[in-house]
Formats: C-alpha cells, structure tokens, sequence
C-alpha cells in the first residue's frame, strides 16, 4: 500500500491507497483486486478486500465503497451496509470511528480528505466527469455538513492516469472549454491529429484548491505507465483484455 505524508501525520486518521499487489486474484485481476463489480471470482474479492480492511484496523464488514456511477452524488456512512446495498454515489464521508470508507479506481483520481480535529474524513473518485460536476467541492461540504473546517481539511491524490498516457478526443476538449475557456491549460498537443492529452491530475489540483483547500498532496503516480503495479482501464481496452481489476483507496478514523 501507499501513503500520502499529510495524511499519515494526521492524529486517529488510518488511510491507504492499495496496490495491485498483495492478494490472491489471478489472471488480468492479480493479485489484490478489490473491486466488487468486476468479473473476478467473488470470494477472492472478499478474501482481498478482508486484507485491505485488516490493514485499516476494522473488520471486513466496516471496508465501504460505494457503486459509482461518475457523478458529483455524496452520501454519508452512519453503518455499514452489505455490497448489494452500496448507494449509487461516487464519495463518501463520515464522522463514526473505525467505520472504513473508500472508493474503487483503475485509472481515475482516488481523493482522501480528512479534518482530525472535528474527527470527520471523506473519500472521493474523482474521473474527468465526475471533477468536472464537482464531486470535489460536494465532498468538503458534506464533511462541513458533519463539523469539519475545510480550512483544517487535508485532501491527497492517490495514483491516477497522468497526462502523457491520457489521450482524449475534440468532443472531449470541447466539454471542458464550454464550461471554462481557461481549461484550454489542461490539454497538451496530441500526435493523433484531433486530439490532445488531458491533464486530469492537474485539473482535480485546480479544483481542490479553488475550493479554498491549502493542505493537498499528490502522491504523482501513473497507473497507466507501471501495470506491474497499478491497474488501469486504458491499458486494459488499449491491449482488449475482457476486464480489469480495481485498487481500493481507504480511511478510517481511529476511536
């Protein structure tokens, strides 16, 4: 697993962003495949996400993510709630000790947001769309919903696409210039004529500090670039394999 200094400094905050390694999956998902809506054999998805969750310091049944559907939708975690009951929503937050929260990602941005001193922390996935419908500014003001101060607030990037392995098409680039002509900073010329590669690391970084954050890390990891490592949709369609694993990124406040 990996982790971002500003969180692990943090008092009673527990966090990770998991690796492929690790687990017991095979195959396309070897080996710590943690996603619940993939093709995977199910029992070996239990058995990594009950590694996951161990690691965090809760039991398997207090490790929750959501079914995301790349949206800007919040929901907040009072108790845990079984995988068929996961709310359709792309972040989570919380205020319950040692009640886990976290988000699946193979390629877009995995956010973990924490407030120690209100003792109430968040994860977001943050894909293009969902960055773009402010998935990012929905969370913090969930958390301040429950008592946090987003000026205490420390918000880390896990590992995402970056920019060099992110090429994307004119109707894509036109999306983003419609809602903010400056976004035109975020597309680097593609080899594919058309085209242009997308910085989606630089545009979450832009987000979280317009939302008046000022404690972010990025941890500057390319899940595309290291598959010994990191799961990635891309490469998966790029290469036609029939599905793809997905990492967990994880916190928990510690009681």
């Amino acid at each position: 697993m990996l982790q971002a200094a500003t969180l692990a400094t943090l008092e009673r905050i527990r966090h990770a962003f998991f690796t492929r390694s690790g687990g017991v999956s095979e195959g396309v998902y070897a080996s710590l495949n943690g996603g619940v809506g993939s093709r995977d054999t199910p029992d070996k998805v239990a058995e990594n996400r009950a590694r996951m969750a161990a690691v965090l310091g809760v039991t398997p049944d207090r490790l929750l993510t959501a079914y995301q559907i790349h949206s800007p939708n919040v929901v907040v975690a009072d108790e845990p709630w079984t995988p068929e009951n996961r709310p359709r929503a792309d972040a989570i937050v919380t205020r319950v000790p040692r009640l886990a929260i976290g988000v699946s990602t193979a390629d877009c941005g995995p956010l973990l947001f924490a407030d120690s001193a209100a003792g109430v922390i968040g994860a977001a996935h943050a894909g293009w769309r969902g960055a773009l419908t402010g998935v990012i500014e929905a969370t913090i003001a969930a958390m301040e919903r429950l008592g946090a101060d987003r000026d205490r607030v420390s918000v880390a990037l896990g590992p995402t696409i970056r920019q060099q392995s992110y090429e994307v098409g004119p109707e894509f680039v036109e999306r983003f210039l419609t809602a903010e002509r400056t976004n035109a900073s975020f597309f680097a010329p593609s080899q594919r004529n058309g085209h242009a590669m997308f910085d989606l690391t630089g545009y979450i970084a832009q987000r979280v500090r317009q939302a008046g954050i000022t404690r972010f890390e990025d941890l500057g990891l390319c899940t595309y670039a290291e598959p010994a490592r990191f799961f990635s949709y891309r490469r998966t369609t790029l290469h036609a394999e029939p599905d793809y694993g997905r990492h967990v990124n994880a916190i928990v406040l510690a009681e």
